[in-house]
């Protein structure tokens, strides 16, 4: 990018996973077939494409075929293909596999995958076609003109954590666009804003997230073959909580495992990525890993609202695309295949209006019509009350997802509402199920073979940030923060937050205090959803800061 504060372009895509990529090669491919000429500009956060992006993966990959018409297949970077699939029922000492698929959950004919691997060949597609990328590049603003989206702008960088100017002071540079694509991920900041600007998400039930904790280990030949993978369910969590785990068999004795928990739940002492060590521990998950080495970790959100939970896709010279959009199906938690195809939709849309020099909602509103006539649709609406009938847990969330299969997914309640997740939590007072560190005693002792403290597990996502700027993370309101989160609550974020950016610091009088090590940010944005009371509002850092993920 050059050194001018103003640049100009066509089309502005925010962000460099599956969405915004596909996005940008369907559109660069229109174009061309066209004639025309036309500017894509592609801004990423992450030091590299790729290395800001995790999932599990395990990919639905007929869409890369429709995205990628000239290209052979088994040049994509897939892993392997599914060659067995078992859903699992643990318990702490035993196991027991279903003897049937989960209805929504077979995985014949997909395969395993580095979503980051794939975002990098996807990167390189698309500017082989004429896409300029620029990576290191963090947007936190969005511009405005007579109340319409005209662009984004950089964050202004050289400054110190007080918000003042250093030597080294940069201002960001007004990135101007015709349209705007947002393809921020889960909880985008940029995307969040523009939702709440403009009502996107009026007559809509509330977006619902899991956190997902993930490692990648190196293990010795025979623990797992390639494309074997497993879904667990059960242990350790409770009926009261959702969520389960995955371990997927990878090429070159590699096996990826996670576990991925719904934020509703109510404790606010629960932690994600202790009781991820504590499923590892389970003899069924554990012979998979022995001997073997982490190599690296990861953690994110996750958006399970389903259908009723997306938002309007669009507004005056404005799209959202992909996991912003909330468009992951349940309970398979694919996303993959949804958010490019959403990227290619939006391609469609974005052609259009660029022809007729037209990008206003009339025009821009084909796309959220296209979403009703495709795949996401096809793949989400089945299954549109299935997340928000687990609200009461397990047991009553079976019966409903009973009744929703043989009734088209309406059930026999029609359409269920979601909450906000922070409203789950519970005071300290109030919550009267077993504490976290209770349920999990002798469990939380980490050896750093099998199992590791979240300090060490930061370490191997390559997590940095700059020293000098201000702290991307902003308690709202100080004040109410210190007599609700604090003293009702415990300040959760120091249990839910996955790589230790809270530390709740009491001194020798027994006062209390959040201190935040924003330099641990992993960016899974867990702080901006489960937060109760006026919460925390989460930011970009410096463009480039963040983890560093090679295969995730």
């Amino acid at each position: 990018m050059n050194n001018e504060n103003v640049v100009s372009t066509d089309i502005l895509i925010i962000g460099g996973g599956p969405s915004g990529l596909a996005a940008s090669i369907h559109l660069a491919d229109i174009i061309r077939q066209k004639g025309l000429n036309h500017r894509i500009l592609l801004i990423e956060k992450g030091g590299s494409i790729g290395s800001h992006i995790l999932s599990g993966a395990v990919i639905k990959t007929d869409v890369f075929k429709r995205l990628l018409p000239d290209v052979d297949f088994s040049e994509i970077p897939f892993d392997a293909k599914v060659t067995s699939d078992s859903t699992i029922i643990l318990s702490e000492n035993g196991s027991f596999k279903l003897p049937f698929h989960v209805p929504y959950m077979s995985n014949s004919g997909n395969y395993t995958a580095s979503l980051g691997q794939i975002c990098r060949y996807l990167a390189q597609k698309a500017e082989e076609k004429g896409v300029e990328i620029y990576t290191g590049f963090s947007v936190n603003e969005i511009l405005y003109q007579d109340g319409k989206v005209i662009g984004a702008k950089t964050i202004d960088t050289g400054i110190d954590h007080h918000g003042n100017k250093l030597e080294n002071f940069q201002p960001g540079t007004r990135i101007e666009a015709k349209l705007t694509i947002f393809a921020e991920g889960t909880r985008g900041p940029l995307t969040k804003r523009l939702i709440e600007k403009y009502e996107l998400d009026k007559g809509k039930n509330c977006q619902i997230y899991s956190l997902a904790c993930k490692e990648l280990w190196s293990v010795p030949e025979g623990n797992i073959k390639p494309g074997e993978i497993f879904h667990t369910m059960g242990y350790p969590l409770n009926l009261k909580e959702f969520g389960g785990g995955f371990i997927y068999g990878l090429n070159g004795n590699k096996v990826a495992v996670g576990l991925v928990v719904g934020l509703e739940y109510e404790d606010p002492t629960f932690d994600t990525h202790d009781a991820f060590q504590a499923w590892k521990t389970t003899p069924f998950v554990s012979k998979f890993l022995k001997g073997g080495k982490l190599v690296e970790y990861g953690a994110k959100t996750l958006t399970e609202g389903g259908y009723y939970s997306i938002p309007k896709l669009y507004t005056d010279h404005a799209l959202i695309v992909g996991d912003g959009a909330g468009l992951v199906a349940m309970p398979s938690l694919k996303g993959i295949h949804l958010s490019i195809e959403s990227g290619m939709l939006a391609a469609k849309t974005a052609a259009e209006a660029l022809s007729k020099n037209d990008f206003s909602e009339s025009v821009l509103s084909r796309y959220e019509l296209s979403i009703k006539d495709s795949l996401i649709y096809k793949d989400m609406y089945p299954v549109r009350n299935f997340r928000q009938g687990f609200s009461k847990g397990l047991v009553v969330g079976s019966l409903h997802f009973g009744t929703q299969l043989i009734s088209g997914g309406a059930g026999f309640c029609g359409r269920l509402k979601s909450h906000p997740d922070r409203e789950a939590t519970k005071t300290l007072s109030e919550f009267k199920g077993v504490p976290f560190k209770e349920r999990f005693k002798g469990k939380l002792d980490f050896d750093k073979v099998l199992t590791f403290d979240k300090a060490t597990n930061v370490f191997y996502s390559g997590v940095h940030h700059d020293e000098q700027q201000l702290v991307h993370v902003k308690v709202n309101n100080p004040e109410s923060f210190q007599t609700i989160n604090i003293k009702q609550y415990g300040a959760p974020e120091q249990f839910f937050c996955s790589s230790e950016v809270y530390e709740l610091h009491t001194d020798k009088l027994g006062h209390q205090e959040l201190r935040i090590h924003a330099e641990n940010c992993m960016h899974c944005r867990t702080c901006d959803i489960k937060t109760p009371g006026d919460g925390i509002t989460w930011m970009l850092p410096n463009g480039g800061n963040g983890p560093e993920f090679q295969n995730m």
